[in-house]
């Protein structure tokens, strides 16, 4: 989730140099089953706009009533929202809403960690209950800082207040190597999800970054030029270059990193032989890596289009990341969402 709190961060950033309060509201707890689970937020502009959701557009309105009393007294309150009497989802949301007016110190420490692909921590204090009060808030720590999201925050260990904590990866990145149409509608999609995305295409392709919607980055470079310094395990990779010695030679330059997952486009004869070339150049290479590689990139849905292919590796990567074996929701047994861990 920490592309959607990015998000909501530079929203505020925005906000504040526009002279607009900002609200930031945090579903911290859940009895039952909903939408969306804890951890997911939102934040409110002074101006009534909203960016972000925490359910699927049931609950929004009225965490936008709620906030009116917040961005008058600047004191954080919890909501709940019973789902069960009212669209029958099964639970009930403890929501907390809360000022969100950090320092200028976290606005800058928040972009260093983002740059430097570190984990951070978000920290929450509540009850289980409607009602307001002061020491209802939210800290971030970012390595050795602990910064309040809201300036009247006044964060105490008072009996019976709960915590609710999260540990936030950094932004999860996907690397497209390879600058054809497909490669285009691939990006697109990703960027949808939410997901970092830059893009490395070769010299004679004559791209630019224009070329490609939502991508954060363009290089036009050789394989063994390529930076993968960030390469981490929140970072996927697509060769796609339609080129086979190019993507020989991408692979031969990723064999010190260890993403997340590596996709190959084309048949299995051609990954086939590219993994066998492969392994001549680098014989020591860790069985790790080689289990980060899928080729043919993609889950088997029938895709034919080029949109239709970007969604099945996006799918792919998805369940990849989230250890989820692929099946259709209706033979799934019991919840929806696995439990967090």
């Amino acid at each position: 989730m920490t592309h959607e709190f990015k998000k909501i961060v530079f929203e505020a950033m925005n906000a504040k140099t526009k002279g607009l309060k900002s609200v930031l509201a945090s579903v911290v707890a859940l009895d039952g089953s909903s939408y969306r689970r804890p951890g997911v937020r939102m934040l409110i502009l002074e101006n009534g706009k909203m960016i972000g959701a925490v359910s699927g557009g049931c609950v929004e309105k009225e965490v936008l009533l709620q906030s009116e009393s917040v961005f008058k007294t600047g004191v954080s309150k919890v909501m709940t929202y019973d789902g069960r009497y009212r669209l029958g989802c099964e639970g009930v949301l403890y929501i907390l809403i809360e000022s969100f007016s950090p320092s200028n110190q976290f606005f800058e420490s928040f972009k260093s960690i983002l740059k430097t692909r570190k984990t951070f921590k978000m920290v929450s204090h509540f009850n289980k209950i409607a009602e307001e009060s002061p020491y209802f808030g939210s800290l971030v720590r970012i390595e050795d800082k602990v910064l309040s999201l809201n300036k009247k925050h006044e964060p105490k260990d008072i009996t019976g207040n709960m915590l609710f904590e999260e540990s936030m990866p950094p932004c999860f990145k996907l690397m497209i190597i390879g600058a054809e149409h497909d490669a285009v509608q691939l990006c697109q999609y990703a960027s949808l999800t939410g997901w970092e995305v830059s893009v490395l295409a070769g010299h004679s392709e004559h791209k630019s970054i224009t070329d490609f919607p939502g991508a954060l980055s363009l290089q036009a470079i050789t394989p063994e030029m390529a930076n993968f310094q960030q390469v981490d395990q929140q970072t996927s990779v697509v060769l796609m270059t339609h080129n086979f010695a190019y993507d020989l030679r991408y692979l031969v330059a990723l064999k010190d990193t260890l993403p997340n997952y590596i996709g190959l486009l084309g048949p299995t004869k051609r990954r086939d032989d590219l993994l066998s070339q492969f392994i001549e150049y680098v014989p020591n290479i860790s069985d790790d890596f080689l289990e980060k590689i899928h080729g043919p990139a993609g889950l088997n849905v029938g895709s034919e289009t080029p949109q239709e292919i970007a969604i099945s590796i996006v799918s792919e990567i998805l369940a990849f990341t989230r250890n989820q074996e692929p099946m259709s929701l209706t033979k799934k047994v019991g919840n929806i969402h696995s439990k967090p861990e």
